[in-house]
């Protein structure tokens, strides 16, 4: 797909977000809007291998490291046939498979049940290291939130990592500045990022997460490292907006796990409708 045409893409799936939140009436936008335009370039253009029929061994695996802006992936899922549509508005109910952080049990798609934030990483880099041998063209994404890298188990796996020459392992980083208790560089500052990262041995890069020329250069930029045979994993650093894409949401931290009653969901869905949307 072309980079409008994923623009448009992740628009329509930031109205799934909000219809899907809206129902469920508890969930995590903010970070959910954040990081759409990622998981769209992803899922939609990047990874290999995708196949709603049939779990293909050799597929290009997505860990959500920030669970809880499980709504983008599930959305994502639902456009790429992975599950109906008509199921997102089982979100968060009782007995469904659509739970509030991703469930690896209930949805086989889903690489690893995260939500324990911290984690993600280290599940992505060992599934790196599985297909190393057995699939060395498949490549790991994995999506860490800003306010998630505070946390220590991030750093044992951004050490580690190098160390196995995990040049398959794709990492990025929903920078938002923004996290429940404040802002990220408030409540505890890690900046600066790119020379820890760099430090610690990953070829880095920084780009606007919500600029999709962007990042689908980045992304062709790690895939062809690895392909020509560098040994460092790579770690992009993307710039983005909490809510981004509904006015009243952008930047604002107070819409990091407060739902939109049905007016407020209406007027995100007009907004994002003027700017490409539909209503899937």
């Amino acid at each position: 797909m072309q980079p409008h045409e994923l623009d448009k893409l992740a628009n329509e799936l930031r109205i799934s977000i909000i219809d899907m939140l809206t129902t469920a009436k508890s969930g995590h936008p903010g970070g959910s809007l954040s990081a759409i335009d990622i998981i769209t370039a992803l899922f939609f253009n990047e990874m290999r291998g995708l196949d709603p029929n049939h779990l293909n061994p050799e597929r290009d695996r997505f860990v959500l490291s920030k669970g809880h802006a499980v709504p983008a992936l599930y959305a994502a899922l639902a456009q790429k046939g992975f599950i109906p549509f008509q199921e997102l508005s089982t979100l968060r109910q009782t007995g469904s498979r659509l739970q509030g952080h991703p469930d690896r049990v209930r949805l086989p798609i889903v690489e690893a049940s995260t939500g324990s934030l911290g984690q993600g990483l280290s599940v992505a880099q060992g599934l790196a290291l599985g297909v190393k041998t057995s699939h060395p063209a498949t490549r790991i994404y994995c999506l860490l939130g800003d306010g998630e890298i505070q946390e220590g188990q991030i750093w044992e796996a951004a050490l580690s990592a190098p160390k196995f020459n995990l040049s398959n392992l794709c990492v990025i980083l929903d920078c938002n500045n923004a996290q429940i208790d404040g802002r990220v560089d408030q409540v505890m500052p890690i900046e600066p990022i790119l020379d820890k990262w760099k430090a610690f041995g990953w070829h880095v890069l920084e780009i606007n997460g919500h600029n999709m020329k962007q990042i689908l250069s980045a992304f062709q930029e790690a895939r062809e490292l690895h392909s020509k045979g560098s040994s460092k994993p790579v770690f992009l650093l993307a710039r983005t907006i909490k809510g981004k894409g509904v006015s009243f949401m952008e930047n604002n931290i107070g819409w990091h796990g407060v739902t939109p009653n049905k007016e407020e969901a209406e007027r995100a869905k007009e907004e994002l409708k003027k700017q490409g949307g539909s209503h899937g």
